[in-house]
């Protein structure tokens, strides 16, 4: 049946002074999802810059980077934390296994975390080295020696994780 322009006007008029009720149980659901998913995935943070010209050597190692000083040779540049220290062919000219420039860089940042930790000591101190898998291994050599001058007693190479190649799967172990 069809009702008449009063009833209709009526259920209107009654309607307008209803409250909408918030259904809170499913807000609070979404809510603590976000919250978990935020959580779980806090923990991963990644430690080392994504460089696009580094080609990084891989590796079946396991081990999680840490936070620590990142020291990266580029085609043509060492960079420390990101700044430019020196460029490849001034590192690969000097006489030498030490490379002035980046040796004051490396000075300059444990001048910095000297200052937030007192108590640090040398063999704790730890520099990652991203180099591409392309670099000559005296630069290498150089840095690293650098690195070990610059009183840092743990040196660590960054490398891109691969799975484990298996005996079986393997086509040129048979």
């Amino acid at each position: 049946m069809e009702q008449s322009n009063r009833a209709k006007r009526m259920r209107r008029h009654h309607g307008r002074n209803r409250t909408v009720a918030l259904q809170l149980v499913s807000l609070m659901d979404i809510f603590t999802i976000l919250v978990f998913f935020l959580l779980v995935n806090s923990s991963d943070v990644q430690v080392l810059p994504n460089a696009k010209d580094i080609q990084m050597p891989e590796s079946i190692a396991e081990q999680k980077p840490r936070e620590t000083v990142v020291v990266m040779v580029t085609e043509h540049a060492i960079l420390v934390q990101g700044r430019p220290v020196a460029t490849i062919d001034e590192a690969m000219n000097t006489a030498g296994l030490l490379i002035p420039a980046l040796q004051a860089a490396l000075m300059n940042q444990n001048e910095r975390l000297l200052s937030q930790d007192l108590a640090a000591d040398i063999a704790k101190r730890e520099v990652t080295i991203m180099g591409d898998k392309e670099i000559p291994y005296s630069l290498l050599k150089k840095v690293m020696a650098t690195c070990t001058q610059s009183d840092y007693g743990r040196i660590s190479l960054a490398v891109m994780q691969r799975s484990p190649v298996t005996p079986a799967a393997d086509p040129a172990a048979s």
